[in-house]
């Protein structure tokens, strides 16, 4: 162990022993040094500290006689007590614990993780390991802006499966959405302190905007999403739309919208930020292209990769219109890059090498058979109990069901039968959100059959 803890004071007026005896018997009682760790020798920490070998055998002997340390022959000292132990004559400090679940889970229709049998990890541990042994490259930071490799590779990528149009100086990489929506906060003008988003809202990101002192506005929709007639009326100047991922009806925002918005923006020279989540994983019908393409130069874009790749992968990247872009330039090397520079170097060289979308294709056919699975199972076990809503670049459905019990109710039935599922919040009559990514297809009919017994609908 590394004694650098031990600060003592040459200038002070207590002595230096009694300075040594306090600081192991503080580093003691917090429980930096645990029960059965070896002390130094005398001869050794009178080195290391440039002390006399009477000042620490005399702290060690007040240490020895309080009974914190215990001199033990040819061996040495060891610490005697423990914290724990200094605690149980004290009264405890009441903490609250984090809450958490002591439920164990055996099917997962959460949104935090995907089907592990189906993660490309071999490919993406050769392209990590290429990256480990650039010894130069990795032994230096990184650019603040993100790797150019991965901006020259996504630049190409994004247009390829969504139609971006973005030069590689355009897109600024982070670790997900909400380090690069804190960024995009910092860049906007002071007039720009509102944001408003269609109903239901996105609560990773109405957090962000909070923290930076924007104000949410949930504004309402109609078929074809955020009603127009009450965008023009907020007088918003900022607005954030998920044109792919639309959690009211599972759909697409129509083109017709669409544009529209984008004549909104232009007229009144608003920002729309599209958050393109999982946009190009649409496997029903084919995707439509991001909005960004139709018009670049109202537009902030973010994409990510949490379910083509790792959700553990935390890397996102956002496409910054002219306008804004110059303000980030402006002071980019003030922000630290948030994405790990050797992750961003073999997701560069994955996409280059067309693996991504080689997993992207793999992945559309499995979670099509997931989403046909799942929809098959529900409708068998509840029939006309719930309406099912299937959300599809969200990997998940919606579940209307026609219950007494809330959402949050529900959700807790579903979890002592050991099914992990998320209630749509104020939702009446109640709805939960079932996510598919992270459950393996042989699992979708036991994990329905456990969440019918919990509800107790075959009674």
């Amino acid at each position: 162990m590394t004694y650098d803890f031990l600060l003592l004071d040459n200038h002070s007026d207590t002595p230096l022993y009694q300075q040594l005896y306090l600081t192991i018997q503080s580093a003691i009682k917090a429980g930096h040094l645990k029960k059965g760790d070896r002390l130094p020798s005398i001869r050794k920490l009178a080195e290391d500290l440039k002390l006399s070998c009477t000042t620490v055998e005399t702290a060690y002997q007040q240490l020895s006689v309080e009974g914190y340390i215990q001199s033990r022959p040819q061996r040495g000292y060891f610490v005697l007590t423990s914290a724990r132990d200094e605690a149980a004559g004290r009264k405890p400090v009441q903490i609250s614990p984090h809450p958490s679940s002591r439920i164990e889970i055996r099917y997962n229709f959460g949104s935090d993780s995907v089907d592990s049998e189906n993660i490309d990890i071999k490919v993406w541990r050769r392209h990590i390991r290429e990256v480990l042994n650039r010894q130069e490259v990795i032994a230096a930071y990184g650019e603040h802006q993100g790797e150019r490799a991965l901006r020259e590779a996504l630049s190409a990528y994004s247009y390829g499966v969504r139609g971006v149009v973005a030069a590689p100086e355009q897109i600024v990489i982070g670790a997900g959405t909400q380090p690069l929506l804190s960024i995009l906060c910092g860049l906007l003008s002071d007039t720009d302190r509102r944001v408003a988003m269609e109903e239901p809202g996105f609560l990773q990101a109405e957090q962000i905007f909070s923290d930076c002192g924007l104000t949410v506005l949930h504004l309402p929709c109609d078929e074809n999403g955020i009603r127009m007639d009450a965008l023009k009326e907020s007088g918003v100047r900022l607005l954030f739309v998920s044109p792919s991922n639309r959690i009211q009806t599972g759909m697409s925002l129509p083109m017709s919208r669409r544009y529209e918005l984008l004549s909104w923006a232009q007229e009144t020279g608003a920002i729309l930020i599209e958050d393109d989540y999982n946009g190009e994983l649409r496997y029903n019908a084919r995707p439509i292209p991001a909005m960004q393409g139709m018009g670049g130069e109202q537009i902030v874009y973010i994409g990510s990769f949490s379910k083509l790749l790792l959700p553990s992968v935390r890397i996102g990247y956002m496409a910054l219109p002219p306008k804004l872009l110059e303000r980030y330039r402006a002071r980019a090397n003030r922000y630290n890059q948030t994405a790990s520079k050797i992750e961003q170097l073999a997701l560069s060289s994955y996409v280059k090498s067309g693996q991504m979308e080689r997993q992207l294709r793999r992945l559309r056919k499995l979670y099509a058979a997931k989403s046909t699975r799942l929809i098959k199972a529900l409708k068998n076990a509840f029939g006309s109990r719930m309406e099912i809503l299937l959300e599809e670049t969200l990997l998940s459905v919606i579940l209307t069901v026609k219950s007494e019990n809330t959402a949050e109710e529900l959700c807790d039935l579903a979890a002592k039968q050991g099914v992990a599922i998320r209630p749509v919040k104020d939702s009446n009559p109640p709805k939960v959100m079932l996510g598919f990514a992270g459950i393996p297809l042989s699992d979708i009919e036991s994990a329905v059959g456990c969440l019918k017994s919990a509800w107790k609908f075959d009674r």
